[in-house]
Parts: C-alpha cells; sequence; structure tokens
C-alpha cells in the first residue's frame, strides 16, 4: 500500500510518500511544491499545487492520500487561503479515485510522538527515526510534516483495507508462509 501525505501552505506544501509492506512502513519520497514562485496571484499557486500533486499521484500511485487540516488561526485571510490549498490537494487525489482522509495537527503529533503539543522538531525526529533515515536528513520540516500526516494514517488505523486481512481466513489466504 502506498500513502501520500499533504502538508498544504498556500505558498509550501510538503508531500510525503510512504509505503507499507509486510508491517515494514518505508519512505518512498518527499519534498515540496513552491507555489510562491507563480507570483502573488492566488489562483495561480493553487494550480501548481493541484497540477503538482496529479504529478505526484501519476509517479508513486498512491492508494490513498492523508491531508493535514488547516486548524483555527488569527488571521481569517490566511485560513482562507490554507484551506483553499488543502481543498486543491484533496481535489486532485479525489479527481484520481483516491480516498482522502483529514487529520488535525494534534492527531499528526499524537501518532507520531505520542504527545499532541510536540514541536516541529520532535515530529521530525519521530518521522527519521520511523522511517529509518539517517539522522540530520535533508528532509524539510514542511516534508517531515506530510509524512508525519501520512504515518498518522497508518497509526490511527486508518483505511488500509489492502494492508489488513479483514478475517482470519483471508490472512490466511494472503500470508501462507506465516501460519503453521
Amino acid at each position: 500500500m502506498i500513502i501520500l501525505g499533504i502538508d498544504p501552505g498556500s505558498n509550501i506544501t510538503g508531500f510525503g510518500v510512504i509505503r507499507i509492506e509486510q508491517r515494514t512502513t518505508m519512505l518512498v519520497d518527499s519534498g515540496v511544491i513552491r507555489a510562491s514562485k507563480v507570483g502573488t496571484d492566488h489562483q495561480l499557486r493553487l494550480k501548481q499545487i493541484y497540477d503538482s500533486v496529479c504529478e505526484l499521484i501519476a509517479l508513486h500511485l498512491p492508494d490513498l492520500c492523508a491531508v493535514e487540516m488547516p486548524i483555527f488561526g488569527n488571521n481569517p485571510q490566511s485560513m482562507l487561503k490554507l484551506g483553499r490549498a488543502q481543498a486543491t490537494a484533496m481535489l486532485a487525489a479525489l479527481n484520481h479515485q483516491i480516498p482522502v482522509s483529514e487529520y488535525t495537527p494534534k492527531e499528526v503529533k499524537k501518532a507520531v510522538t505520542g504527545n499532541g503539543n510536540a514541536s516541529k522538531e520532535q515530529v521530525r525526529y519521530m518521522v527519521e527515526t520511523i522511517l529509518s533515515m539517517p539522522a540530520g536528513s535533508s528532509v524539510t520540516m514542511d516534508a517531515s510534516d506530510a509524512l508525519a500526516v501520512a504515518l498518522c494514517h497508518v497509526h490511527r488505523g486508518g483505511d488500509t483495507q489492502k494492508a489488513h486481512s479483514k478475517n482470519w481466513a483471508a490472512f490466511i489466504k494472503e500470508n501462507p508462509g506465516r501460519v503453521r
């Protein structure tokens, strides 16, 4: 199973792709979409986010998409822009028939670090640890946050039908070498 995690932003959108195989979680890809390079026109930034997420989907063929929800902030304009970026990423996935799950920042932090109030540095450290990345890797905070969203989906028991068997008979059929 392949999960695409997205940390939406109107200027920088983080993405992370993980693969789950036989209870092992592996890093596939991570990075950022820098929409600020297209100028100040917000609609053009949204189009760039949409196009870039579509390219990621075509490249990695994810089974699921997990997106971080924007939470209440002090600036209504910023929240509106974040919400639009989130909706744009979700629409790209949904237009490719990829199910989308949403998680709050606290849910993501709690799932990855055990603390809903963890710092970005703590989240990054745990993402590096869980995915066996070299300490102090070059992954940006935005990409690390996106990987954390994908990991949250796994740890929260999200829709991972392809990763887990529906019952014991299905498990035995899918894993003949694991049953004695």
